[in-house]
């Protein structure tokens, strides 16, 4: 009989909490590959949220009229921004500058997975023009963090 008690309320348990809603939260680090230090480097974390269906129209043949998106309205101007060093400064690459960038990372991933949220997908690239005399790039990269609804 306790047993079946014990399975019993497990398995209410886990109904309740498979029901639990997830959000999502995006922050973005940019770090500037650009030669000389002349880039900016930074963590950003918006703090207002969007409805894409605002800013999502289809698309047919026989439409062909352009929907001008509101830029203003699909800005987000409520965020935080965290400064990062730069790769680079006129010596080449700085290594300390990377150890201070993943000190600061690490310390915002720490503080909110402090705050309940959990680390659950991270995905980076690189963008650059990679000709002769390149001097612009980014090192981006996004951590995706969820968390039950409160």
């Amino acid at each position: 009989m306790k047993k079946l008690l014990f399975i019993l309320s497990i398995a209410l348990f886990s109904f309740l909490d498979s029901s639990a809603q997830v959000e999502y939260k995006v922050v973005t680090s940019v770090e500037s590959i650009v030669p000389n230090g002349l880039g900016r480097s930074r963590i950003i974390s918006a703090n207002e949220t969007k409805d894409y269906k605002e800013f999502t129209s289809t698309q047919t043949e026989e439409d062909n009229t352009r929907n001008k998106s509101k830029r203003d309205e699909i800005r987000v101007k409520g965020y935080d921004e965290t400064k990062l060093l730069n790769f680079y400064n006129i010596g080449g690459i700085r290594f300390q500058n990377i150890a201070a960038n993943d000190a600061i990372i690490e310390s915002k991933i720490n503080t909110m997975i402090e705050e309940g949220w959990e680390l659950a997908f991270v995905t980076s690239g690189v963008e650059s023009e990679g000709g002769k005399g390149d001097g612009q790039g980014i090192f981006i990269t996004r951590y995706l963090f969820k968390r039950n609804k409160q």
